[in-house]
């Protein structure tokens, strides 16, 4: 497991980075680079309370089911991975293959720094999805800046 880090200095006050990270009109539009087929939407289904149920699911609606480790708007969110849903919703937090990397952590820690806001992002994951997310998360924040400095 490693952890990757992404920073954006964003010419927008924090909520407004916030809320084009987690609306839901603009999430898909962010984060479209992380699925295998950028065409279609991933959603992101919430509770927004800390232990509670989030799901990040593709067009599908596969995808992964995690929680809320803490949050403070709009400052940080930290999610931590819990595991898969498949399309009938069915949720595998057991396999082997998911404990390889249950508990890994997703963070988003957002800045004031002067007048605009640095955004940074972590992530967790195994050495295989490390160009993937990169890719993402590059493509993907370029977008978070675009629709929150407009």
């Amino acid at each position: 497991m490693e952890t990757l880090s992404y920073e954006k200095i964003i010419d927008a006050p924090k909520q407004k980075v916030w809320d084009v990270l987690w609306n839901e009109k603009t999430y898909g539009e962010w984060t479209k680079f992380f699925s295998p087929n950028p065409d279609s939407a991933s959603v992101m289904k919430s509770d927004w309370k800390v232990g509670g149920k989030t799901y990040f699911l593709n067009a599908e609606g596969e995808g992964m089911v995690s929680t809320i480790d803490s949050i403070e708007e709009p400052d940080q969110i930290i999610f931590k991975h819990l595991g898969m849903v498949d399309k009938e919703g069915n949720e595998d937090t057991q396999s082997k293959e998911v404990m390889e990397w249950n508990g890994c952590f997703e963070k988003y820690i957002l800045i004031d720094f002067d007048g605009k806001t640095k955004l940074h992002a972590e992530v967790q994951v195994e050495k295989e999805w490390r160009d993937h997310m990169n890719a993402g998360f590059t493509k993907g924040l370029e977008v978070v800046k675009n629709l929150a400095e407009n």
